[in-house]
């Protein structure tokens, strides 16, 4: 298949973007993108803007290139929106997509209802990273591409462990593998090892969780003075929400941080029976059946009472009231013509 090719035909400049507070996934899938592009195609001059990411991903080719300054008067004749389920969570980057002469997004969130001229959104991908590695010519998959991609299936996927990880997965990461990528550096040195801060905030998070509807939701939330005593950002919180996840019993796990005065970020999980992109939605959010997010602005309880009502309405619900399997199977769609998943 040369989808990727066909689209960049005729054009000189590209721009990628990611969504605001980037993870592994969208780094990995926003730079692999363009390693594959200079390969494919050297003329074409491509910039990738994103949001300042964790340092142990500033190992990927082209990590150094990576623009966070948004300049609005810049214009590029292909915009690619990858890994992000709505325009909002492109931050000022989506005036780069209003501006662009075509567009195009890339992603698996069962939430994104398609906001670009061409939408490629496969909901049982593991990653946008999977979703890329499909739409490349094997035989053009450099080591760099593959590393990329590699990290962004990793850590989306925590290691190859969530429900979203498929056969399909598994053969796509042998093949990046092929490569030449180093599977126990991406995974050791980006998704496990931790600084010490970050095992300190997560201490913190630990001792401040507490258990809700009888054992089945477990909750924690950490404060900005919480981050400045560990002396860590809202970057070194990853792990803590998927660590509350696989408490004994738990079927919903709610993460909170202080994102400004009255303003909360607010992670979901679920382990077999609650699908949290609903509770995300009615808040503003979106994600997966699985794991979900949003922003929402309140004290922190105000907020946990909300989210406990929603997660006890989704736990007493039958599988076909919460809209299909748990497991998010069957939502791969074809919204219209121009909204396409390959398979």
């Amino acid at each position: 298949m040369m989808q990727i090719e066909e689209w960049v035909e005729g054009a000189a400049t590209a721009v990628i973007l990611g969504h605001t507070h980037p993870d592994g996934d969208c780094v990995g899938s926003c730079l692999g993108l363009r390693s594959y592009l200079r390969a494919v195609k050297p003329e074409l001059r491509v910039q990738v803007y994103l949001e300042p990411f964790a340092e142990e991903f500033h190992f990927l080719a082209g990590a150094d290139t990576v623009s966070a300054d948004f300049h609005e008067k810049k214009r590029f004749d292909i915009c690619f929106a990858l890994d992000c389920s709505d325009r909002e969570r492109l931050g000022d980057a989506a005036g780069y997509l209003d501006a662009a002469e075509r567009t195009v997004c890339l992603d698996h969130h069962i939430t994104n209802e398609g906001f670009a001229d061409v939408n490629v959104i496969c909901s049982q991908a593991s990653s946008t990273s999977e979703v890329l590695a499909e739409l490349m010519e094997p035989a053009r998959i450099d080591r760099a591409t593959a590393e990329c991609l590699y990290l962004g299936i990793v850590h989306d996927t925590s290691v190859f462990k969530h429900s979203n990880t498929s056969e399909k997965t598994m053969r796509i990461a042998g093949a990046l593998l092929s490569k030449g990528v180093s599977s126990s550096h991406i995974i050791d040195d980006t998704f496990y090892r931790k600084t010490f801060g970050q095992n300190r905030i997560l201490g913190c998070a630990l001792l401040a969780a507490e258990l809700r509807l009888e054992g089945r939701l477990i909750a924690s939330c950490v404060t900005g003075e919480d981050l400045a005593r560990c002396g860590v950002t809202n970057r070194d919180l990853d792990g803590i929400i998927d660590q509350l996840r696989v408490t004994e019993g738990v079927e919903v796990a709610v993460f909170l941080y202080e994102a400004g005065p009255g303003m909360f970020k607010v992670s979901l999980r679920s382990n077999d029976l609650a699908d949290v992109s609903r509770i995300a939605r009615s808040f503003g959010g979106g994600g997966h059946v699985k794991a979900a997010g949003c922003t929402v602005s309140g004290t922190r309880e105000e907020i946990l009472e909300r989210v406990t009502a929603l997660a006890a309405e989704q736990l007493r619900q039958e599988p076909s009231e919460r809209g299909g399997r748990p497991d998010g199977a069957g939502n791969e769609r074809e919204k219209n013509g121009r909204n396409t998943c390959y398979k």
